[in-house]
């Protein structure tokens, strides 16, 4: 008998085109090749930066919000969003806020799948 999760990350990984690279299916986000399995992982290696994304989770969040999350000045909090936002991690969005441009975050990442020997 085919375990059903297991049959379904076959098909994602099946989903996925053959170059290397960051691919997202079904709320999974597939990482495929050295140079981006490196780029995910150390976007993951921070505990700030692994707290903001389990923050986003399912929501979207401005900067501000994010800030006073990690206890860390807009600035830093927007360097941390940008190096999650490279590796594929959040998407990003600009919206208009009381005082001007409001940069929104959010994610749409349950799982990330590392394909070692592709």
């Amino acid at each position: 008998m085919v375990n059903s999760a297991t049959h379904s990350i076959e098909e994602i990984i099946k989903s996925v085109p053959k170059a290397p690279g960051i691919y997202e299916r079904n709320r999974v986000l597939v990482v495929k090749g050295e140079e981006y399995i490196l780029k995910v992982t150390s976007a993951l290696s921070s505990s700030t930066r692994l707290k903001i994304l389990k923050y986003l989770k399912d929501k979207e969040v401005d900067v501000g919000k994010i800030a006073e999350l990690i206890n860390q000045s807009k600035a830093n909090a927007s360097a941390q969003i940008r190096i999650l936002e490279q590796a594929d991690l959040i998407k990003t969005s600009y919206k208009p806020g009381l005082r001007g441009v409001k940069k929104l975050c959010r994610t749409t990442i349950d799982k990330i799948l590392i394909l070692l020997g592709e």
